[in-house]
């Protein structure tokens, strides 16, 4: 997330002299017209900006985790519930990074709980694996019948701008849709069959994530629709030889893209993002303001 650094502390915020302990819970409801949020926080992981560009019934909000990266030991957790009709867009102002551990584990679980009617997009920018690192990134969408949900991830091993290899430690990524949907994978740095093969991840060290969740099953055509929307987007980038999507259940939409750096693959998923925001929800793309700054 963002690069500003603080000294090592022990206060009632669950920090540590060694690790940090990050809660952000998030409660979202309608007034009106408008989407509101109610936010709590526990240690070093907070709401920065709340914004309206699209109008009161859409709420962005900025996460930042001021440390600035994610160590052996240190536990981040978003909590966000949704409320009925509401629509919320979820993004970071920079990377989170994952340094090298000792052996402990860092982990970071984002759970968001949709009511029937609501629509989240979660739209942090990339995740960074170090080499060394020892780390779990989580992410489970629950959804109630009638709800919609986007949500993307993107993962850098290693520094690709830099030439810096993944060459120890590990990775894991969990993504869930309990019931629909679930992709979980260990990547190990000394796992080079995974990682240059053929068959694996081919040398490309960015692979990206991106699904449309319904809490309900989507409709034959409805799904068609969403499919031709991401080829289309992929089709029109350089790295449609690399990218694809499927529909993994009958209320999951994934596409799937390996990339040599991080930037060509975020622009291939937000071209898709606005494609899908377009079909599903008559909606423009509306990128997060923060992107832009």
């Amino acid at each position: 997330m963002n690069a500003l650094a603080l000294p090592d502390a022990v206060d009632n915020r669950g920090m540590t002299s060694s690790t940090w302990r990050g809660h952000l819970h998030i409660d979202y409801s309608r007034d009106g017209e408008r989407t509101v949020a109610l936010d709590r926080h526990q240690g070093p992981l907070r709401v920065l900006k709340r914004l309206y560009p699209e109008g009161p019934g859409i709420c962005h909000h900025v996460l930042v985790h001021p440390p600035g990266g994610v160590v052996g030991g240190d536990e981040l957790r978003v909590d966000a519930h949704l409320a009925e009709g509401t629509h919320a867009v979820l993004t970071t102002p920079g990377a989170t990074r994952f340094y090298r551990s000792e052996g402990a584990l860092a982990r970071q679980q984002v759970r968001l709980h949709l009511a029937a009617g609501a629509r989240v997009e979660w739209l942090p920018l990339e995740a960074i694996a170090h080499s060394g690192c020892v780390a779990e990134n989580h992410l489970s969408l629950n959804l109630q019948p009638g709800a919609e949900a986007m949500a993307w991830d993107v993962l850098a091993l290693g520094l690709p701008a830099s030439n810096e290899a993944f060459d120890r430690g590990s990775f894991l990524q969990h993504l869930e849709v309990p019931g629909q949907w679930l992709e979980r994978g260990l990547i190990r740095a000394d796992d080079l069959r995974l990682l240059h093969g053929p068959l694996g991840l081919a040398g490309l060290p960015v692979l990206g994530t991106l699904c449309f969740v319904a809490g309900s099953p989507l409709p034959g055509a409805r799904r068609e629709a969403l499919l031709d929307a991401a080829r289309g987007a992929i089709a029109g980038s350089p790295l449609s030889a690399q990218a694809g999507a499927t529909a993994a259940q009958a209320g999951v939409v994934v596409v799937r893209v390996l990339a040599a750096r991080v930037e060509p693959a975020m622009a291939l998923l937000a071209a898709v993002r606005a494609a899908w925001r377009a079909e599903a929800w008559q909606l423009g793309a509306e990128p997060p303001r923060i992107w832009r700054t």
